[in-house]
Order: C-alpha cells, then sequence, then structure tokens
C-alpha cells in the first residue's frame, strides 16, 4: 500500500498510524492528536490517586476501551489481584484483550467480559467475586469509535449514520431519528445534550432518513443558515451527542448502574467515575450526595479536572470531570 502524501486524510489510509510505526506515532502525539485506531486515556494520574489500587485487591474497570486505565491499574494489583474488565463493543473488546495479555496479564489476573456496566452485578457473580475494592467507570467514547467512519459517530468523514457501541445490537441512528416524531426529537435533543436550538431543529429532522452522517450535518447547515459556522458546528456536535445517547440508551445504563454500585463495593472501597458532559455529570453527582446523605459513602470528591498540561497535549480530555467516593467502613 502506498501511503497517501505526508498527513494522509482518510481513516483507512492511516495504516502507519494502525500498524504502531513508532516515528508516525511520536509525531501525531507531539501534535497533540491521537493516533488513528488507538486511544488515549484520561487523567490516569488522578483516577490511579483517587482509587489508590494496592496488592492483591479486586478492581473493575466497567468501561475497558483501549486498556489504558486497566494497564495503568493492573501492575499495580500485583501480587495477588485481580482485575475485571468489561466493554460492550463486540469490535474492539478482543483487540484490547489480545493487547493485555501481550504485556503479560494472563487469565488468573485479568478477566475480560463483552458486558454493558449496567450488567455488573452478572459480571461480579459470573467471575466468582462478591465485591470489588476499586470501580472506575469511564463514560467517554473511545477515539477508536470516533476515528473510524464506519462506526458513524462523528462527521469527520462520510459514514452510516450508526452509532451502537455494539453494532449486533438496537437499531442505527439512521432508524431512530426517522421513527422520532417532533416532539420527541426535540426532548431528545434538550435533555441528552442541552441544544438550544432544539425546537427549530427538531421539526425539520424529525422523521427524515439520512443514511449517512454528512447528510445530516448538512441538513443542519440547511437548518440554521444564520448561525455563525462555529456555533453551528456545535450545534452538529450536540445533535450527534444526543442521538448516540439515546440509540445506545447511555442514560438508563448509567442509572442501573449508579443504583447498584453501593452493593458492588467492599466496605471502604472506592469507586472513579469519568464524565464528559453535564447530563452524565448530573446523574453521577446527586447519585453520590444521595449516597452520602444515607450514609453509604463516607466521603465524595470532586469534580476534579484535566490539568492545563494534559488539555494542551489531548485536547479531548477538555471536558472530561472526574468524581470519585469511597464506601463507608461497616
Amino acid at each position: 500500500m502506498r501511503y497517501s502524501g505526508k498527513y494522509p486524510r482518510r481513516f483507512e489510509e492511516k495504516y502507519k498510524e494502525h500498524g504502531h510505526c513508532g516515528e508516525t506515532v511520536a509525531k501525531v502525539l507531539a501534535a497533540g492528536k491521537t493516533p488513528a485506531g488507538t486511544h488515549r486515556p484520561i487523567m490516569v494520574a488522578e483516577i490511579l490517586a483517587a482509587l489508590d489500587p494496592q496488592p492483591g485487591d479486586l478492581a473493575v474497570d466497567g468501561t475497558l476501551g483501549y486498556g489504558g486505565h486497566a494497564q495503568a491499574l493492573l501492575p499495580r494489583l500485583l501480587p495477588h489481584g485481580r482485575l475485571l474488565g468489561l466493554d460492550t463493543d463486540p469490535i474492539e473488546l478482543p483487540k484490547t484483550e489480545s493487547r493485555l495479555r501481550a504485556l503479560g496479564f494472563g487469565m488468573e489476573t485479568l478477566t475480560v467480559v463483552r458486558s454493558n456496566f449496567a450488567g455488573l452485578p452478572q459480571a461480579l457473580w459470573e467471575a466468582g467475586i462478591e465485591r470489588a475494592d476499586l470501580i472506575l467507570a469511564d463514560l467517554g467514547v473511545s477515539s477508536m469509535q470516533l476515528d473510524d467512519p464506519a462506526r458513524g459517530f462523528t462527521v469527520k468523514h462520510a459514514g452510516p449514520l450508526d452509532m451502537r457501541m455494539n453494532p449486533q445490537r438496537r437499531q442505527p441512528a439512521s432508524v431512530l431519528l426517522q421513527r422520532l416524531g417532533p416532539a420527541a426529537l426535540r426532548q431528545m435533543l434538550e435533555e441528552n445534550a442541552d441544544e438550544p436550538r432544539a425546537t427549530a431543529l427538531a421539526p425539520a429532522l424529525a422523521g427524515q432518513l439520512f443514511s449517512t452522517t454528512t447528510e445530516l450535518a448538512n441538513a443542519i447547515r440547511r437548518i440554521l443558515p444564520g448561525v455563525p459556522k462555529e456555533d453551528c458546528d456545535d450545534s452538529i456536535r450536540r445533535v450527534f451527542q444526543a442521538l448516540r445517547i439515546a440509540v445506545n440508551e447511555e442514560f438508563s445504563a448509567l442509572e442501573m448502574f449508579l443504583r447498584h454500585l453501593p452493593a458492588c463495593l467492599k466496605p471502604g472501597g472506592r469507586v472513579a467515575v469519568l464524565t464528559f458532559h453535564s447530563g452524565e455529570d448530573r446523574r453521577v453527582k446527586k447519585a453520590f450526595e444521595a449516597a452520602a446523605r444515607d450514609g453509604i459513602f463516607g466521603e465524595i470528591v470532586g469534580p476534579q479536572r484535566a490539568s492545563p498540561e494534559e488539555r494542551r497535549a489531548n485536547p479531548r480530555s477538555a471536558s472530561a470531570k472526574l468524581r470519585w467516593a469511597r464506601r463507608a467502613a461497616l
């Protein structure tokens, strides 16, 4: 294959980044970008400080993703510790497990389960774990999903309007949008993304068939002709976010996870949740505060933000908020 120019634009052509060519990857990282097909874990130092993993601990990574946080946690659990990694993406999960196995983390140390973190109690039971010492949930979308046009998560390149974390389940975003009425779409845009232009967008988009990401983005631009380009791009991003949350039922999964969370933690155990937009953060904040009032959590901390240095090096960390809590000792 011929490398198309010094800086190829198409995801499929960035095979030097996919193949982990050291020189190319280093240049991409130095430019503050994420190499294609990879993901840079966010707020690793802050998460390690919050969870304080110790040898022998039983830990859960509820959103394994590319495995960056797990890779940082696993050495600190040894010897005799164990990590249970959950992820619902059938495309990326086998790749992540292979990378972690290649680093020397065997079956006795790392258990990988294809499951949404809402299924944490069942995953713990099947793994023979009564309760965990540490639980981490990174609610962000992995760069591997965002950057791949075939997954349909963003408008950077034309791709099918899909957005499913698990392409084997639920309906793609194109079908959902075609089935929604104006009132339901307006409510979804407001609740899932705080979209200020929902009243203008919903009647024009509801019930329409958009097969690709670019078709939907161009339609939004036509609906907002007098809006400055930067503001219009923000609306496009929020519409995509609202659809992704709805397609994957992210809020209901998060609420179920938060409801079961205290029962899954040992007394004195810690949980850290990394959120990326207000809808997620509100739910985590309210759940932590309610558990603290009931005496279930003895300590709650946050929100913490990524350092200025990390935000410069990895712009995708700019919206991240970290909240963590410690279960009260009985």
